[in-house]
């Protein structure tokens, strides 16, 4: 059995002879420069020589896990990764959009599992769970001081299996009990959808998985149904996810035979070249973009493309500049290896990636290395676009400057932080329990940001009331977020936070007016950069 392991793990011995601490003493380079054979008898004694007389003892499982783990990391490439089992489900989950389970979002809250929104069509709405509810058993075991990974997994199961769960819900006495079976949950990539003013439409992406054009286009769909002039696609801190959903959510604005993205790798398999083939389905529609340094990989993709053909200006920050491909090899134990194969180029020829140092690479102190000096490539219509990895927006917004107060408040606070956002969730139930607050358009008074600074007191919190006070317009608007979501539910916490943030006022100032995408692109070189003020 051990001569079929060490054989299958032949191919680790060159990671582990080029990055050992046995190279830098110079004593395996004979070793090093000989034969495959040679190297595969290395790996052997090694290994041997670490199970047999390391003073700890390890399993055979272990040393060569983590024999892979270390043939990955030589690589120095922070978006390839061995993969176990239970890392890969995750990912399979995260790309796909879908788990079976009850669709609900859950989080800790005073050590009690808290559901903070069912998901739409899921089981939990259908029976009538409500945002705010406490678990207090799954299956009849107490919940309380479980981690939410724990719960989850209790949560989901097969589809058509049945759970068990017991509720406390603010303002109602008694235990409510529920029974639900789990069924397959999609969980949408547009999830925020709506009006923003003056017929500008908004949709927020945050993710790129397997149903995302879907999602799109039924939103979009619905906007130019309520009266829909301009679309907003806010891309911002959305990390990618699905190539191919990527290349078709660009093509839903392009013509056909206009490039999308081309990769470059080092097999025929891993270069290739993606256009669009079908007719866009809102050719007049102008479309602005909103992006930021955590906009990454399809979503870049997506970005590129359209700015590249003039199809849509690009509003925010520099993306993060995630340009590469990676592919999945499964591996004999259920696991994967997520290697990079290719790295994508947008139709102007601009790399999208921005290299990186890995994590723990000495080269680097930081996760991103200097760049390049930026070359400029040009568009369709022949505006000027610059390259160096990620993609440049048309129209830079500046970084909303945290005013001073706000920090002093956070540092004050500091691991004190969970504690205060229990004492936010338990003010925002109590409101809801007491049916206090009866508008969405409700304003945070002194008397709530009192009350809650007492129960903080009440929960040993330490902060000064100057700091406090000091801090009135960051806490109005984060006690204001929680009590809009489990008073009224997600959307209307998403609309509260939409009319506090600078960039989709800058965005709206931006686009207001405009009834063409060639008018969007004329402001980009009339008009002065949109400059968020601070909160």
């Amino acid at each position: 059995m051990r001569s079929r392991a060490i054989t299958a793990a032949v191919v680790l011995s060159v990671a582990l002879v080029s990055g050992g601490w046995f190279v830098e003493r110079g004593l395996l380079a004979t070793a090093v420069g000989g034969p495959a054979g040679d190297r595969a008898r290395l790996f052997d004694e090694v290994f041997q020589r670490v199970e047999r007389d390391y003073v700890d003892t390890l399993a055979d499982s272990t040393l060569y896990t983590r024999a892979v783990e270390g043939l990955i990391g030589e690589i120095h490439d922070p978006h390839s990764a061995y993969l176990s089992p239970e890392l890969l489900a995750k990912l399979s989950e995260r790309t796909s959009g879908r788990y079976a389970g009850i669709g609900a979002q859950i989080d800790a809250r005073d050590n009690w599992i808290v559901i903070v929104a069912p998901l739409p069509g899921g089981p939990a709405e259908a029976a009538g769970i409500q945002s705010g509810d406490r678990i207090l058993d799954l299956n009849g075991k107490d919940v309380r001081g479980v981690t939410v990974d724990e719960a989850q997994r209790t949560l989901r199961g097969d589809p058509g299996s049945v759970v068990h769960l017991t509720i406390e819900r603010p303002g109602v006495t008694a235990p409510l009990k529920f029974t639900l079976t789990r069924r397959e949950i999609h969980v949408r990539s547009a999830q925020h959808a709506m009006m923003l003013q003056h017929g500008v439409g908004y949709v927020a992406l945050a993710i790129f998985s397997e149903e995302s054009v879907t999602d799109l286009k039924r939103a979009i769909d619905s906007l130019r149904g309520a009266g829909m002039r301009t679309l907003v696609v806010d891309l911002r801190g959305d990390p990618g996810g699905l190539l191919d959903q990527g290349v078709a959510v660009a093509g839903l604005f392009l013509d056909p035979g206009q490039r999308i993205v081309s990769m470059r790798g080092r097999t025929s398999d891993a270069t290739r070249a993606f256009d669009n083939r079908s007719p866009q389905p809102w050719p007049q529609l102008p479309v602005a973009l909103l992006v930021d340094s955590n906009t990454a990989s399809a979503a870049e993709i997506v970005a590129g493309a359209l700015q590249d053909h003039d199809r849509a200006v690009v509003l925010g920050t520099t993306t993060y500049g995630k340009g590469s491909a990676q592919s999945l090899f499964p591996v004999a134990n259920g696991g994967a290896v997520k290697l990079t194969t290719a790295l994508w180029f947008t139709p102007s020829g601009r790399s999208i990636n921005r290299k990186r140092a890995a994590a723990g690479d000495a080269a680097s102190d930081t996760a991103a290395l200097k760049p390049p000096p930026p070359r400029t490539y040009r568009t369709d219509a022949g505006r000027p676009v610059l390259g160096g990895g990620g993609i440049t927006p048309d129209v830079a917004l500046a970084a909303v400057a945290v005013p001073t107060t706000d920090t002093v408040f956070e540092r004050v606070l500091g691991k004190q932080i969970p504690a205060f956002r229990d004492a936010l969730t338990d003010y925002a139930l109590s409101i809801k329990a007491a049916h206090a607050v009866t508008s969405p358009d409700f304003s945070v008074t002194p008397a709530m940001r009192a009350e809650l600074f007492r129960r903080m007191q009440a929960r040993g919190i330490t902060v000064e009331a100057r700091v406090y006070a000091d801090a009135a317009p960051l806490i109005d608007h984060l006690l204001g977020y929680e009590i809009a979501h489990y008073v009224f539910g997600d959307a209307v916490e998403f609309a509260r936070r939409l009319h506090d943030d600078p960039a989709i006022a800058s965005t709206l100032q931006f686009v207001s007016g405009t009834t063409t995408e060639q008018e969007l692109l004329r402001r980009t070189t009339v008009q002065p950069h949109a400059r968020p003020s601070a909160r």
